[in-house]
């Protein structure tokens, strides 16, 4: 485990048992070092846990409020000690942190990689859903950070990052004289291809037929190569990487989706199909349209 998410793993327990326990403010910080001793002894990420907790305990009213006005269902005292309390370190984050140090997907993702360490079976698509609701009011804003070109991180050039091989695909299916496209949705709000990364010796078709069965709950068939792209983005224990993804266009039969892996894919909420003409007027990541639009030029020559 990263330092960093260990020490945001920290100050959850430590919220949560003072959380649990009702104790008055003054009384975290007991608590607090407890906690420290126990599971980070000799830890020099201090400053970032006591920054980190001082801002939910300071912002609490306010992330509480936010809270409520995001999921209006579940007041906050209704919402599990758990869940609460990563929402509370996830919005101070999102909100409050200095962006250049935690960029706001980075606060999003950090938060549900919490809940699926400590939440419960559905904590993932809760957090997602309100940290999103969120993220979508405040402009969204740094969303196309991770597509800006030739972007050093530190003194790593980005052609020197570590690479992570993906393979994607533009899905289609044939139904009443219709194309259809299947499409997955992100937190980030933004509708997007199904893509995994490859395991072991796979090769791109091979971990492409299995990802879009596990993502999307239906077998593909592989016609042909349309592109790739690479972008830069961050890992909570591998820091930054590069993403390498080949995409290929793929049929597929007309049935029902299921996104099977929403609680492993934490930034996915939603899986659908689109009629063909509809497509152009979603929102896609910049890097994405291309593809889609030399796919839907190809289903459309083919008709």
């Amino acid at each position: 485990m990263s330092n960093r998410h260990l020490s945001r793993s920290i100050v959850l327990q430590t919220l949560f048992e003072w959380d649990f326990e009702g104790a008055k403010t003054g009384e975290i910080f007991p608590i607090f070092e407890r906690t420290v001793s126990e599971f980070a002894p000799g830890t020099n990420d201090r400053p970032f846990m006591n920054n980190l907790l001082k801002l939910v305990l300071e912002k609490k009213k306010n992330l509480d409020f936010l809270i409520e006005k995001a999921a209006p269902d579940w007041p906050i005292d209704k919402i599990s000690v758990v869940d609460r309390n990563i929402l509370r370190i996830g919005l101070a984050e999102l909100l409050f942190a200095d962006r250049k140090e935690v960029p706001p997907k980075v606060a999003i993702n950090e938060a549900i990689e919490l809940a699926k360490i400590f939440g419960g079976e559905t904590s993932g698509k809760f957090i997602n859903g309100v940290l999103g609701a969120v993220y979508k009011e405040m402009g969204e804003p740094g969303k196309f950070d991770v597509s800006k070109p030739k972007k050093k991180y530190g003194n790593v050039p980005l052609d020197k990052l570590p690479v992570e091989r993906l393979a994607g695909a533009v899905v289609f299916a044939r139904h009443e004289n219709n194309v259809y496209m299947a499409l997955v949705h992100d937190v980030f709000g933004h509708w997007t291809l199904t893509k995994g990364k490859l395991e072991g010796n796979e090769n791109e078709e091979e971990g492409l037929r299995r990802e879009a069965q596990e993502e999307l709950g239906i077998p593909i068939h592989i016609l042909e190569r349309l592109g790739e792209n690479s972008y830069s983005t961050y890992h909570p224990e591998k820091g930054k990487i590069l993403k390498h993804v080949a995409y290929f266009l793929a049929e597929a039969p007309y049935q029902e989706l299921t996104l099977e892996k929403k609680e492993e894919q934490g930034g996915l909420d939603d899986v659908r199909w689109f009629k063909l003409a509809d497509i152009l007027d979603l929102n896609f990541y910049d890097d994405i349209l291309p593809i889609v639009t030399k796919a839907i030029t190809k289903l459309a020559e083919s008709k």
